[in-house]
C-alpha cells in the first residue's frame, strides 16, 4: 500500500503535467501521466480530477490535462505586490543598519528604474530617484539585475547602445567591460559600482529573485565613496542578509546544497 498521501499524489500529478509543458508538449492524458509516473491509471485519474477541481489543472480537448496558467498569473501579481510591501520593510531595515541611502530597482529595457527608496536624513542625499531611469550599464542596480543573464542576453539588452556614454571616471567602456565586472560581481556575491554612475558615488547591490527563481529587482546601498568604501564589508553583509530576507518573502528558496 502506498505511503504517499492523496495530497502528495496530487502534487506529483501536477508536477508531471508541468514537466510535459516544459518539454513543449500540450499536456497529457491520464495514460500519458500514469506512464510518466509509473503509477496505476485509476489512481492517477483521481489525482488529476482532484487537481482540476481545485483549479490547478484544466482539461482540454481529447481528454488532455494542462496547467491552469491563471494561477501563475495571480502568483505573479502577488509577487509584484509583495515586492512593494516587503521591499519597503527590507529598505527600512537595510537603511537602519547601514545609515546610507537604500534603493530597490527594476530593469526596463536597457535602463534601470527605482521603485523603492529609503534615505536617512544623515546620509545627506538630496532628491528622489523614484521612477527615474538610468543606463543599466553604469547604474547602481545594472549588474545585479542582469545577474542571471547569459553573455548573449546582456549583449542583446545593450544592442541599442551604440556607445557607452561616460557618466563617471569608471564607467564601463563597452559591453565586454561590463561583462567582466558582472563576472567579478557574481564571484564576490554582490556588485560594486565604483564611480561608474557619477564621480564620487559608490554602491553595492544584490539581485532579488522571486518564487520562480527569476531576478525581479535589485537591492542597493548607495553613498559617497569616501564614506561607504571603508565600510564595504559590514554594509555588504547587511545587504546580503536583507536580500535573502526579501527573496524568502517573495517565495524564493535556495537549492538544498546552498542552504
Amino acid at each position: 500500500m502506498s505511503k504517499t498521501s492523496s495530497m502528495g499524489r496530487g502534487i506529483m500529478a501536477v508536477l508531471a503535467v508541468g514537466s510535459r509543458n516544459a518539454e513543449g508538449l500540450p499536456g497529457g492524458t491520464v495514460a500519458d501521466i500514469a506512464a510518466d509516473l509509473g503509477k496505476d491509471r485509476s489512481q492517477v485519474s483521481r489525482s488529476l480530477r482532484g487537481a482540476q477541481q481545485e483549479g490547478f489543472l484544466e482539461r482540454r480537448e481529447q481528454r488532455s490535462y494542462t496547467l491552469n496558467w491563471s494561477l501563475f498569473t495571480d502568483a505573479q501579481l502577488l509577487t509584484e505586490q509583495r515586492l512593494q510591501t516587503d521591499g519597503a520593510t527590507a529598505l527600512e531595515g537595510l537603511a537602519g543598519e547601514t545609515d546610507e541611502g537604500c534603493f530597490l530597482g527594476v530593469l526596463s529595457g536597457d535602463s534601470t528604474v527605482t521603485i523603492g527608496e529609503r534615505v536617512p536624513a544623515s546620509s545627506n542625499m538630496v532628491g528622489s530617484w523614484l521612477g527615474r531611469p538610468y543606463p543599466a550599464y553604469c547604474s547602481d542596480a545594472g549588474q545585479a539585475l542582469l545577474w542571471e543573464a547569459s553573455d548573449a542576453e546582456v549583449r542583446t539588452v545593450f544592442a541599442a547602445a551604440a556607445a557607452f556614454i561616460r557618466h563617471g571616471p569608471n564607467t564601463p567602456v563597452d559591453v565586454g567591460d561590463f561583462l567582466t565586472r558582472l563576472r567579478d560581481a557574481r564571484a564576490r556575491g554582490y556588485s560594486i559600482v565604483d564611480e561608474e554612475a557619477e564621480p564620487g558615488l559608490y554602491s553595492l547591490a544584490v539581485p532579488i529573485r522571486d518564487f520562480k527563481g527569476d531576478v525581479v529587482a535589485a537591492l542597493q546601498v548607495v553613498g559617497p565613496k569616501t564614506r561607504l568604501e571603508p565600510r564595504r564589508e559590514p554594509c555588504a553583509a547587511a545587504l546580503v542578509s536583507w536580500g535573502k530576507w526579501l527573496e524568502s518573502a517573495l517565495g524564493h528558496s535556495l537549492p538544498q546544497e546552498q542552504v
